[in-house]
C-alpha cells in the first residue's frame, strides 16, 4: 500500500455487520468481566475502576501512537472502555448513591458535551474522520463516556423500570432494530445513527451480561462470571482474528458532515 493510500485510511475499522457483532460481544464481556473483578473478586467498584482505567490509559496510548489500524489493539481498547464503563457506572450509581436515573442523566450530559466540543473543534464527529491523534482522543473520550452511560441505562431499564434483564435485552434490541431501519430506509444522518447504535449496544450488552451471570432469584441464568467472561473473550478474539476487517476510508472534504 502506497503512502497516499495509507493516509486515506482511518485508525478505526470499517463499520459493517462484523463490527456490530464484535461490539455487542465486547460490551457483554465488559459487563461480566467488570462484575467479576469488582464483585466476584470482592475488590469493590472503586478499586476495579482504578484497575480498568489504568488498563484503558495504557492501551489507548498505544492505539493513538499506532500509525495504522490494528484490529487486536483497537478491540482491546473497546473492551477496556466497556469494563471501565461497567465499574465506573456501578461506582457512581451504587457507591456514591447517585442512583441509576441520576447517573444516566449526568453521563448523558457529559457525552453530549464531549461530542459538542469535538464537533466545535474539528467540524465533524463522523467516525470516518479518525485519522489524527487529536481527533482520536476526542473519539475515545466519547467512546468511554458512551460505554459508561450504556451501563447505567441498562441497570436503569432492568432494575428501576422493573422489566428485568430479559426484558431489557428485548427493549434495547428493539431500539437497535429501529436504528437499523433508519439506516436502510431513511436518509437520517449516518453519524447520528452510528452514535445512537453505538450507545444502544452497550446497555444491550449490559443487560445480556447480567442475564447470563445474575442469580436465578434475580432473573439471571446464574452462569459463573469467570466462565461467561472466558467464553465471551474467546469469541471476541476469534472474531477479531478470523473475520475480515479493514480500516475505514477517510472521506473527502465534501463528505465531512455530522
Amino acid at each position: 500500500m502506497n503512502k497516499i493510500a495509507e493516509n486515506s485510511l482511518t485508525k478505526v475499522p470499517e463499520v459493517t455487520l462484523i463490527f456490530w457483532i464484535i461490539k455487542i460481544a465486547a460490551t457483554t464481556l465488559g459487563e461480566t468481566g467488570g462484575d467479576a473483578v469488582s464483585m466476584s473478586m470482592n475488590l469493590g467498584y472503586a478499586v476495579a475502576s482504578i484497575i480498568f482505567i489504568g488498563i484503558f490509559i495504557g492501551v489507548v496510548a498505544a492505539q493513538i501512537a499506532a500509525r495504522k489500524f490494528h484490529p487486536l489493539l483497537y478491540w482491546s481498547v473497546i473492551v477496556a472502555t466497556t469494563t471501565a464503563g461497567t465499574t465506573m457506572a456501578d461506582f457512581a450509581d451504587r457507591s456514591l448513591h447517585i442512583g441509576y436515573t441520576g447517573g444516566a442523566s449526568i453521563l448523558f450530559l457529559l457525552l453530549i458535551s464531549s461530542l459538542y466540543i469535538w464537533y466545535k473543534s474539528t467540524g465533524t464527529i463522523a467516525v470516518n474522520s479518525i485519522s489524527t491523534p487529536k481527533v482520536e482522543a476526542f473519539y475515545w473520550v466519547a467512546i468511554l463516556l458512551s460505554q459508561t452511560l450504556g451501563t447505567a441505562l441498562g441497570d436503569w431499564m432492568a432494575d428501576t423500570n422493573g422489566v428485568g434483564y430479559g426484558g431489557g435485552v428485548l427493549v434495547f434490541a428493539a431500539g437497535l432494530a429501529i436504528v437499523a431501519g433508519g439506516y436502510f430506509f431513511t436518509k437520517v444522518s449516518r453519524t447520528l445513527l452510528f452514535w445512537s447504535a453505538f450507545i444502544l449496544t452497550r446497555p444491550l450488552g449490559a443487560t445480556l451480561g447480567d442475564l447470563l451471570d445474575k442469580p436465578h432469584a434475580d432473573g439471571g441464568l446464574a452462569i459463573s462470571r469467570y466462565a461467561a467472561s472466558g467464553i465471551l473473550a474467546a469469541f471476541v478474539i476469534a472474531c477479531v482474528l478470523f473475520l475480515p476487517q479493514k480500516a475505514g476510508a477517510h472521506p473527502g472534504e465534501s463528505e465531512k458532515s455530522a
